[in-house]
């Protein structure tokens, strides 16, 4: 019996319980249980009368209960066996994987980084190796998402490699098998200039508090001058943990949220009162890809004057998600309430009022309206602090923008295929510079690869390609996390939240809060 159809039968049973106590002609009084008769009407009359044999499987799990959430909001769905336990995984923070980090581009795959102990170290693999095929399938074929998507698929089973490295015309063969990695939330821990911190942090998981505070203390603890929280393109995760981490920074007894629902009592999250927070500077980076707790960890700190938000408009996803576990390992993610930062405000915002459709035609769900009916939201300090949705930033910065000719560096993988190029013969250490002339062998390069800018073009992107030569030559060479050391002092958003920590005239503002 099939995983669909045990579910089938669960609650072909459930509904008789209901119809038991049923009049005459099989018509139970209880709503949900005509609800239910109806579903199995159709259920018995498919089984028994359709033309062709039919997959419960994908009926039911791509079916029946997919459309029976569709309209409510795009959030609330159902998880097959497979894609439950891919949530189980990730909540642990546990995955397969090959242990290489690398650079995706349209055809291209570069290995930046390997780590030590995992199947890819033990299989020969080193920074700078290009993949060229993954299980016969030729990269130079694929756009960007079709190898990510293939490189996903790689890991859940024994890969087989082609890899051509720097220097080397001779193709290696390569055979991979995954095992399970511990990830880590907190990707990046290090200092922009002496005695400011920076985390950067990617999901926020079971430990990610845990990992967040020993970065700070591993940065000098409370003697530190100040500290840059990076959250863009982080989507959310754990709430207790956006919590956690929140309290690191704010009060005793401040209030991080509150949350009501339809048919959940309201409830209000505060930092615990022998809490003993840090008190430095705080500068938070967020942009339209930082959603639902990482919006709850930034709009506390905004409403309560902690920190100086910079960057661009979040995402804006204040929904409360509960799962339910289901018969045969299934399960069911649906909104059962509403976030709202300390100043009321929802960071929910409204789903579209027109008619919106999924990628099979059925129409979705577009019913909730915004929650906040008033507008005049303040933080701590009395600044006004826009609705609407998501977080808007204090110090709004756009990403840098690229002209034509860095464009092509960048999506040609010029940069990295260079460094590869360069390391083979130069050895680099902590403190390296970029030489003078290894910018006129790039140029060299370049030109032997048809990039030929002119002189004035070359000139005026300097800067640029000596800070992306120096970031990669590092990636390389000492870990991506060095190349992102460097790769900081040139990216406008985290200079930006630098300059808002070493002068917080937001933060100077916050007044304490009243008892």
């Amino acid at each position: 019996m099939s995983p669909a159809r045990r579910l089938v039968v669960s609650v072909l049973a459930c509904a008789c319980l209901a119809f038991a106590a049923a009049p005459p002609k099989d018509q139970p009084k209880d709503e949900d249980a005509q609800q239910m008769k109806k579903f199995i009407d159709a259920y018995k009359i498919l089984e028994q009368n359709a033309a062709d044999p039919f997959d419960i499987d994908q009926a039911f799990y791509q079916g029946a209960i997919p459309g029976m959430l569709r309209r409510l909001d795009p959030h609330s769905i159902f998880f097959d066996p497979g894609q439950f336990q891919q949530l189980e995984q990730m909540q642990q923070s546990t995955e397969k994987g090959f242990g290489s980090i690398v650079s995706v581009l349209p055809g291209r795959v570069v290995v930046l980084q390997v780590m030590a102990g995992t199947p890819s170290e033990k299989a020969g693999m080193s920074p700078g190796d290009e993949i060229l095929a993954v299980n016969n399938y030729r990269l130079d074929r694929l756009d960007g998402d079709q190898i990510i998507q293939l490189l996903g698929q790689s890991r859940q089973k024994q890969a087989e490699l082609v890899v051509r490295r720097p220097g080397n015309a001779q193709l290696i063969d390569l055979t991979l098998t995954p095992a399970s990695l511990k990830s880590s939330s907190v990707e990046r821990v290090f200092e922009l200039q002496p005695g400011i911190g920076y985390i950067k942090v990617a999901s926020f998981e079971a430990k990610t508090a845990t990992e967040i505070h020993d970065g700070i203390e591993q940065l000098g603890g409370r003697n530190l001058k100040g500290l840059v929280l990076d959250l863009r393109n982080n989507p959310g995760g754990l709430m207790a943990a956006a919590i956690e981490t929140a309290s690191f920074f704010l009060k005793p007894k401040q209030v991080i949220l509150s949350q009501k629902g339809r048919d959940v009592p309201e409830t209000v999250e505060r930092v615990p009162a022998d809490s003993n927070p840090y008190a430095f500077p705080l500068a938070v980076i967020v942009n339209g890809k930082t959603a639902s707790a990482a919006e709850i960890v930034s709009g506390s700190l905004q409403d309560h004057d902690r920190a100086t938000i910079v960057g661009e408009p979040s995402f804006g996803k204040g929904l409360v998600q509960s799962v339910y576990p289901l018969a045969e390992q299934t399960g069911l993610a649906l909104t059962t309430a509403l976030y709202y930062i300390p100043s009321g405000r929802s960071i929910q915002k409204p789903f579209s009022s027109q008619r919106a459709f999924d990628a099979d035609g059925f129409e979705l769900g577009a019913t909730a309206t915004h929650p906040n009916e008033r507008t005049d939201f303040k933080t701590d300090s009395g600044r006004p602090v826009p609705g609407g949705g998501g977080i808007v930033p204090d110090v709004q910065v756009p990403p840098a923008s690229l002209n034509e000719f860095t464009a092509v560096l960048e999506g040609s993988g010029a940069f990295t295929s260079f460094a590869a190029e360069y390391l083979r013969d130069h050895k680099v250490a902590d403190g390296w510079e970029v030489p003078p002339q290894m910018l006129d062998q790039f140029q060299e390069w370049l030109s032997e690869r048809r990039i030929q800018p002119g002189i004035r073009e070359w000139t005026a992107n300097q800067d640029f390609i000596t800070s992306r030569l120096k970031a990669e030559v590092y990636t390389l060479a000492l870990g991506v996390a060095k190349g992102d050391q460097v790769g900081a002092k040139t990216d406008l958003q985290i200079q930006k939240a630098l300059e808002a920590v070493l002068q917080p005239t937001v933060q100077a503002q916050a007044k304490p809060p009243a008892e």
